[in-house]
């Protein structure tokens, strides 16, 4: 009996695509670990050592500066080598980074400090990158929920490590390292095994494999050469969804944990509220993937918006820095940013051929890390000069005033164009002739 050429290309397809998923939810359960660290503490240790709140800020802008140039290099190398070798690299230079903040906390050098958490902001970059590696393989039809799986892996470590903030702390103090520093410990180990881990197994690369297999069906591209070229308009429309969310999420939460301080909290306290928040980013991934699957990215970055207003709106009526109520607007402020970062990832999937594939997606997510930048830098000047309140309101506010014409942009490029009108019949006679008759 002999197997269909289309069948032949989708088993090993689907072989391959369930061991890529495996191999990438390992690398994330370790990568979260390692990106909790300069969420949980990298304020606080900003503040420690320059002794005021307004550039608290400025170490989360550094971290998310530093990832817009590892997203350019990082798709770079995909791009021309493949996943493996741009994923395990830009882990890798995430590592490098976290010992460089502890040699900074070790030294007392702000600069030092700067320094290494612009390097370490690569962490922070190949993690995100990292989903786009799920979707290479997978079929049209799951693409969200392929995402989501490799999304939600990232909930393991993300949790695990801001709880523990206290006993790494002490092991740093041990080392005669500060306290702060001792998230960053963990932090290098983390990453550098998620390097090793995708270096070693990450076989067969997917995006390599996805384009020898759309090299198999290349008459069917230039059947359809609109579809080669991508659709420029999906891929600003999910742009903006991502950047958005990106930019309102790294606000709030960088200035949670000032807040928290600023009210009598310690670093238990504000590091379970961080542990919520990443676990409500990436354990609601799943939910975010069916949702876009199942109605469409453009319902589900409208919900985004919505989620990331009421995150706001909580925020801001925490009395007195409430630790529970700032546990359930952060949660809000996680399901806001997971729905929009999967539907606005779902929209450039679909946009973008596999000839550029890498290369985009790399170009889309310097947009977000400069827009978390920008977050990270605003958050502390805001709420040093107006208060927390403020900045959470104006957050949510700003998610609502930006995703929402940008969905219904999306909306009407998607509607269907209205049936040309019948061509009038022929009539004879000379005044229909054709010119030259």
């Amino acid at each position: 009996m002999t197997i269909a050429p289309a069948s032949a290309a989708a088993l090993p397809r689907a072989r391959a695509q369930r061991r890529v998923l495996t191999v990438l939810i390992c690398a994330q359960i370790l990568s979260g670990a390692g990106l909790a660290a300069g969420v949980t503490v990298g304020a606080l240790l900003a503040q420690d050592m320059l002794g005021t709140t307004s550039l608290a800020g400025l170490l989360a802008a550094l971290a998310t500066a530093g990832s817009a140039l590892a997203a350019v290099a990082i798709g770079r190398v995909c791009q021309a080598y493949g996943r493996r070798p741009g994923l395990a690299a830009g882990y890798l230079a995430g590592a490098v980074g976290s010992a460089g903040v502890v040699a900074a906390a070790v030294a007392g050098s702000a600069a030092l400090l700067f320094a290494a958490m612009f390097v370490y902001g690569a962490g922070t970059a190949t993690n995100l990158l990292a989903r786009y590696a799920g979707v290479d393989l997978a079929a049209p039809a799951y693409r969200a929920r392929a995402l989501s799986s490799v999304l939600v892996a990232t909930t393991l470590g993300g949790v695990a490590g801001p709880s523990l903030a206290a006993p790494t702390g002490d092991l740093a103090h041990s080392l005669g390292i500060p306290r702060l520093a001792g998230l960053f410990l963990l932090s290098g180990a983390a990453y550098a095994l998620a390097a090793l881990v995708l270096a070693i197994w990450l076989r067969p690369d997917p995006l390599l494999l996805a384009r020898a297999l759309e090299a198999e069906r290349a008459p069917a591209a230039v059947a359809h050469p609109a579809q080669a070229g991508g659709r420029p308009a999906g891929v600003m429309v999910g742009a903006v969804v991502m950047v958005v969310t990106q930019l309102v999420m790294v606000a709030i939460m960088t200035m949670t944990p000032v807040h928290m301080h600023d009210h009598g909290h310690g670093a238990t306290a504000s590091g379970l509220v961080i542990s919520i928040h990443i676990g409500a980013m990436y354990l609601t991934a799943p939910l975010s993937g069916w949702l876009v699957d199942r109605y469409g990215p453009l319902p589900v970055a409208a919900a985004s918006a919505l989620a990331l207003l009421a995150a706001g709106l909580v925020a801001a009526n925490a009395r007195g820095g409430s630790a529970t109520v700032l546990a359930v607007a952060l949660a809000l402020l996680g399901v806001g940013w997971s729905l929009g970062l999967v539907s606005g990832t779902a929209m450039i999937t679909d946009a973008v051929p596999l000839a550029t594939r890498a290369r985009t997606q790399g170009l889309v997510d310097v947009s977000i890390a400069i827009a978390g930048a920008t977050g990270g830098m605003a958050s502390g000047l805001v709420a040093a000069a107006a208060g927390y309140p403020l900045l959470a309101v104006g957050g949510g506010i700003l998610a609502l005033l930006s995703i929402a014409p940008a969905v219904a942009a999306g909306s009407a490029r998607r509607a269907p164009a209205p049936a040309p009108a019948p061509a009038p019949a022929p009539r004879n006679g000379p005044a229909h002739r054709p010119a030259g008759r």
